[in-house]
């Protein structure tokens, strides 16, 4: 009986080890990734968006969650979208995990960047639910290092997001590094109701130091005003936006 308790205690000092190892861990450039900058400037610009699943989406903004609000903000305006725009969709915080690492991976490119795919778009959208972590970076890398292919043509993700990176990374220092070698990806990023503000600067930073444009949207309107300002869909914004 002794021995069978040690063994017990002697497996769980191992389990646990394994468990503290997998929360220290990064995402570095894959080492067979190559990069040809893009001669072709009139090429038509490819747009993914990125949308939070994280468990706070279910936190409730108005009279609706966050989620809802998002869904019902993203049907009305990809029906705006003209059919020949080239578009996909990635999201994260769509799984949970038994360990940090899986949770800090949950993110999955549902649709394809392809034209006349907003249909398409919204059905995924409305398929999935709200429950994991936040793996911002993660889901940029991804993004950048395999959803776009071997595009040469100007590329441009939107990043919709209720708060700021909670794995082991930092969005902010990633596209610091990336903007060193790559001129050809421009990210906005649509801080919905973000109340830490150390979140909304990590936020800022990715958009700002990208060229892109952020955009503080703490309403359904000023979301919408946002996503169809970052899509070139109307004139005139009532969203709070800044610009770099």
């Amino acid at each position: 009986m002794k021995k069978l308790i040690l063994l017990f205690i002697f497996l769980g000092v191992i389990c646990s080890a394994k468990v503290i190892a997998d929360t220290n861990f990064t995402y570095s450039t894959p080492d067979n990734y190559k990069f040809t900058p893009s001669d072709d400037s009139d090429s038509k610009e490819k747009i993914l968006f990125i949308v939070d699943f994280s468990n706070s989406m279910n936190e409730r903004l108005g009279y609706k969650t966050k989620l809802d609000v998002a869904l019902s903000t993203m049907k009305d305006t990809l029906q705006m979208i003209p059919n020949n725009a080239e578009v996909g969709l990635r999201v994260y915080g769509h799984k949970t995990g038994f360990t940090p690492k899986q949770s800090c991976t949950a993110s999955q490119l549902v649709a394809p960047i392809q034209p006349n795919n907003s249909v398409n778009i919204y059905s995924r959208l409305s398929s999935i639910d709200a429950v994991g972590w936040t793996p911002i970076t993660y889901s940029l890398k991804q993004a950048v290092f395999f959803d776009f292919g071997n595009y040469t043509a100007k590329k441009r993700i939107i990043l919709i997001s209720d708060g700021g990176e909670n794995c082991d990374e930092s969005p902010c220092d990633f596209v610091i590094e990336l903007m060193k070698y790559r001129d050809d990806i421009r990210i906005d990023v649509i801080a919905l109701a973000v109340g830490d503000q150390d979140a909304n600067n990590q936020l800022k930073c990715v958009a700002l130091v990208t060229s892109g444009k952020f955009y503080n949207a703490n309403t359904a309107n000023e979301l919408k005003n946002s996503l169809q300002d970052s899509l070139n869909l109307q004139k005139e914004v009532q969203g709070k936006i800044i610009n770099k």
